[in-house]
């Protein structure tokens, strides 16, 4: 993620989009959380291609991690789904960077698989709908070191295959670079099926609009989970 500064409080406003899906099972119906090595076996590999795109593990922990926090706290989902910063303790996890191999400036997508236990997952998506609509005019991302001053979280377009899913969320974030003058925008997508969460994280480092997620690396790992869940 870019690195930023700047302070600004949330707005309320409709920044929520998705198919919304139906309300928490009961815990004793609820589908059960899928352990890490069966997420692993249904996540992308390492020097996996999903279009131009290239998957890689991460060799110390995945950007949007518990390093990363949310001013107003009810912002945290759209800044970082970890467990250790959210309401929602994931059962097991499992991150993959992917990109265009030695492309400097290139589109960079962080894809996380979470599995939950009692219904989990759909709350995750509760609250990532609520966040998008109390801060649709802004929160503040802080990380240890650095802080990021997102000026509009709104709506944008679901991927292909949302139909398919239990619940999809997508959001577009414009945030401001260290002298508040120059735009940048990221985008996150996240789906749910059943309890298990997907969510991608796209960015670049530059100030051109990307868009949005690129649909080929959605629509792969997408395709993968559910060959792997049938």
């Amino acid at each position: 993620m870019v690195t930023l500064i700047g302070v600004t409080g949330c707005g309320d406003g409709d920044g929520g989009n998705g198919k919304a899906g139906k309300s928490p099972a009961p815990s004793s119906s609820a589908p059960a959380a899928l352990t890490e090595a069966q997420l692993e076996a249904v996540a992308f590999t390492d020097g996996e291609k999903a279009g131009a795109y290239t998957a890689n593990e991460y060799a110390l922990d995945g950007l949007l991690s518990d390093g990363y926090t949310a001013t107003p706290a009810v912002c945290q989902p759209l800044v970082s789904l970890a467990g250790d910063v959210g309401d929602h303790e994931p059962a097991a996890q499992v991150q993959r960077r992917v990109d265009v191999p030695d492309e400097m400036l290139g589109v960079m997508v962080d894809v996380t698989l979470r599995s939950y236990g009692n219904g989990e997952a759909a709350k995750v998506m509760q609250s990532l709908r609520k966040a998008g609509r109390s801060c649709a005019g802004g929160l503040v991302e802080e990380r240890a070191i650095a802080r990021a001053r997102y000026v509009k979280v709104e709506p944008t377009g679901l991927p292909a295959f949302a139909d398919e899913a239990d619940e999809a969320s997508a959001y577009r974030f414009t945030i401001l670079d260290v002298k508040d003058r120059t735009k940048l925008y990221e985008y996150l997508t996240v789906v749910r099926a059943g309890s298990t969460t997907l969510a991608f994280r796209g960015e670049v480092l530059d100030t051109k609009d990307i868009g949005g997620v690129p649909q080929d690396i959605m629509a792969a790992q997408w395709k993968k989970f559910r060959a792997g869940r049938v």
